[in-house]
């Protein structure tokens, strides 16, 4: 069993009596230097400074001191984007006890007045700082964990750069020490680093005149890709999407990805969703990456290579799209027989050739056929008419059996 211990700023003196009698009680402290110096010395315990990087470590420094009483030191609540989930998630959760401290989110809210379930949290801890982007809208409050004094003048130029210049920004620094500290300032106006590497960085989102919110359901504008023509428009995306159906926690396979407009929008319906995006084209597969940071993303996985071979040794997908390349032998097969029991296949056909094949798959195992014709108002000389797309067969099936 080992203990993990939540401390905060305010070292041994916040401690509850149960965390004291953990550290006393350890044979090992493992922990971070600062964590490690905010409790006393004690002649009995070996000290261990986290080695860096940590997660590949973990494992065998764990293994090391097997048989001792282990007691972790975390920042805050070690559950909320700490230790304390790596270790559950490495040796399940009969195995580890923690004892948490108050978290730096609820000591923010605190100290601002905020209602801790009416906030939205992202971590630039070990993650890119891109991911802030799909959280700036309009009235929304954020609070951004920190990852190191620079962490605000980024926010800021993140938050400035999507026209949410004019937001309240507020940066916490040090919560819960004697030298905690607050500075606040508009993102437009913020200037300089934070006070301390450990901050918190509260912001009220609050749009410029320029700012162009994206809202989180599928269909964003076509405009808000980076293409060469081939993507899925608005329309049939928003179609597409709503049959390969999201569900938290899943992966989806983007297969032909073109813009990697459905997995960008699978992404963006829940921070734990999942994508491969596996597109031929070099210059696509740059964009596409391109696409998820400035939308928020930048989680997605492009795989550059041609399928189904660049399919080879991907994780099994609870969704699989295929919006072009339904006629390469063996490609519909590969996808079908990856997915998971109960995952969906969805497949969109602009020609008659693959038109022919999906209708040959529809023949076999059933599911959904639709044909959808978009037709756009356009100037007609001095006139407005009605411009057509080209029709696009959109078959959809679910897998009910076992691989």
């Amino acid at each position: 069993m080992i203990t993990v211990v939540g401390i905060g700023a305010d070292g041994w003196d916040g401690l509850a009596p149960a965390s004291r009698r953990a550290v006393e009680a350890a044979d090992v402290l493992m922990g971070a230097p600062r964590q490690l110096d905010l409790v006393p010395p004690s002649p009995a315990a070996e000290r261990v400074v986290w080695p860096s990087p940590l997660l590949p470590a973990l494992p065998d420094l764990l293994r090391r001191h097997a048989g001792r009483e282990i007691c972790v030191l975390a920042s805050g609540d070690p559950m909320f984007c700490g230790i304390g989930s790596t270790l559950v998630r490495l040796l399940g959760s009969s195995e580890v006890r923690v004892l948490p401290h108050v978290s730096s989110l609820s000591l923010a809210c605190a100290r601002l007045g905020w209602p801790v379930e009416q906030v939205d949290v992202v971590s630039l801890v070990g993650r890119p700082a891109a991911t802030l982007n799909a959280a700036v809208l309009p009235g929304r409050r954020l609070v951004v964990l920190g990852s190191g004094v620079d962490s605000p003048s980024l926010v800021a130029g993140l938050v400035s750069g999507l026209g949410y210049g004019p937001s309240p920004m507020t940066v916490l620094c040090d919560l819960g020490a004697a030298c905690e500290s607050v500075t606040a300032a508009t993102a437009g106006a913020w200037t300089g680093p934070a006070r301390s590497a450990l901050n918190v960085i509260a912001v009220e989102c609050v749009p410029g005149p320029e700012a162009e919110p994206l809202a989180r359901v599928p269909g964003l504008p076509d405009a808000a890709y980076e293409h060469d023509g081939q993507l899925t428009k608005r329309e049939v995306r928003a179609v597409s999407l709503s049959r390969l159906a999201p569900l938290p926690g899943e992966l989806l396979w983007d297969v032909g990805a073109g813009a990697g407009s459905i997995a960008v929008e699978w992404l963006r319906s829940h921070p734990s969703c999942a994508a491969v995006a596996i597109e031929s084209h070099a210059d696509r597969a740059a964009a596409i990456a391109r696409n998820a940071d400035r939308l928020g993303v930048p989680g997605l996985r492009v795989v550059e290579g041609r399928a189904p071979a660049a399919l080879a040794g991907l994780p099994a997908p609870d969704a699989v799209f295929v919006g072009g390349g339904a006629t390469v032998p063996g490609l519909l097969e590969t996808c079908w027989d990856a997915l998971r029991p109960g995952g969906r296949l969805v497949v969109n056909a602009v020609t008659l050739e693959s038109e022919a094949v999906v209708a040959g798959w529809y023949a076999r195992l059933g599911g959904d056929l639709v044909r959808l014709a978009v037709q756009r108002a356009s100037p007609v000389g001095s006139f407005t008419g009605w411009r057509a797309a080209m029709p696009v067969t959109v078959w959809s099936v679910t897998r009910k059996d076992s691989p």
